[in-house]
């Protein structure tokens, strides 16, 4: 273990003008700003020109909230971007380093984003064929152009292909890959199931393949996970864990909750 986090920490991402983005996404800069500089207008309006002060107290109250919010997520924002806090770095190489992998065949990212895990999985294992998916919605600046063009900078577009999909229904075959990951993608997928999502990736994963799947894992979204592990066992998977991440990747659980990723876990084993 101690090896593979010395290896992971030897890769740097970005250092050729990649863009890898942040796991805080524009537009919600653009509504929380924009709801702010609103609550601004109408707290003024409400002194000056209405002259209710109870409303104009009541604006001023809640302009303040949303700044003080607005300065949060700034931050969280700064903590997680590439040559920032190095959060998503950090994040990345805990779970490659907990991924039991020889390097030799094929593997699927679901949810690749940038790309930026996908192409740190290639850089890992230079012998591996890396396929990485998304949807690619609007919320965030990501796209297939992007990640062919991250990937093509750090030099490994030859092994790396990127293809549109949806979680729910991946578009292979079953026993694809030798290895599946996947990073914070599922919560984002609204309305699924999140236990029929995770057997959908593994679906997907060969006999003997391994799989390390990372997500904040609350129980409001994802029920009990340890009794779905040990349902994963019983199914004939191999060496099942559920790895508590808030604390390896954040450093303690208060600052894993600070950026709202409290409940982090990686679900790892082999089929």
């Amino acid at each position: 273990m101690q090896q593979k986090r010395n290896q992971q920490a030897e890769i740097r991402l970005g250092s050729h003008g990649e863009d890898y983005g942040s796991w805080m996404s524009n537009p919600v800069f653009y509504i929380i700003g924009g709801i702010t500089a609103l609550a601004v207008v109408l707290a003024a309006l409400s002194f000056s020109v209405f002259h209710i002060t109870v409303l104009g107290v009541l604006f001023s109250v809640v302009a303040a909230a949303l700044v003080t919010l607005l300065v949060w997520i700034t931050w969280i924002r700064r903590q997680y971007a590439f040559g920032g806090g190095g959060i998503m770095e950090q994040v990345h190489r805990v779970v490659l380093s907990h991924l039991d992998y020889d390097g030799q065949g094929s593997l699927l990212e679901v949810g690749c984003g940038s790309g930026a895990l996908s192409i740190r999985a290639a850089l890992t294992w230079p012998e591996t064929k890396v396929t990485g998916m998304d949807y690619w919605g609007a919320v965030y600046n990501y796209s297939k152009a992007l990640c062919e063009k991250n990937a093509a900078s750090e030099g490994v577009a030859s092994r790396c292909v990127f293809q549109h999909g949806d979680a729910n229904h991946l578009d292979f075959p079953d026993e694809s890959f030798d290895a599946v990951i996947s990073n914070y993608v599922y919560h984002n997928v609204m309305g699924a199931d999140m236990h029929k999502l995770l057997l959908e990736s593994l679906r997907v994963l060969k006999k003997g393949g391994v799989f390390a799947l990372n997500d904040d894992m609350k129980p409001k979204l994802y029920g009990d996970m340890d009794a779905f592990a040990q349902k994963l066992r019983e199914m004939g998977y191999q060496d099942v864990r559920l790895i508590d991440t808030a604390e390896e990747a954040f450093g303690s659980h208060r600052r894993a909750a600070m950026m709202m990723l409290g409940s982090s876990r990686l679900l790892v084993g082999r089929k």
